[in-house]
């Protein structure tokens, strides 16, 4: 079992900045990727990003790229969302993920979630 624990969510304007991290828990997580996903409300949930834990390779979503940074630092077990030039659309709940496998497009663990809001 892995348990994943989000905090860094809130409120900022638009062209602002957050960063989210994400500490995992439980079994090792040496062979997997984690990543985060976002839903707005009325939207369908969102890929944002994601790293390996092993190599540190990382992936973004088209709408998320050259703003926003996934990072990890596995002597915390943390994973970290650096979100940067904020826009309203951004606005949703981010959820941290563990996937199955560092090549796996399945997700096994979620996080609880939390908010971002982009004031206009």
């Amino acid at each position: 079992q892995v348990q994943l624990v989000e905090s860094g969510g809130g409120l900022v304007q638009t062209g602002g900045s957050l960063r989210l991290s994400c500490t995992a828990s439980g079994r090792t997580l040496s062979r997997n990727a984690m990543g985060w996903f976002r839903q707005a409300p009325g939207k369908e949930r969102e890929f944002v990003a994601r790293v390996t834990w092993s190599l540190g390779n990382t992936y973004y979503g088209d709408s998320v790229k050259g703003r926003f940074t996934v990072s990890r630092d596995k002597d915390k077990n943390t994973v970290y969302l650096q979100m940067n030039s904020l826009k309203p659309e951004d606005t949703a709940v981010y959820y941290c993920a563990a996937y199955r496998g560092a090549l796996s497009s399945s997700v096994d663990y979620w996080g609880q979630g939390t908010q971002v809001t982009v004031s206009s």
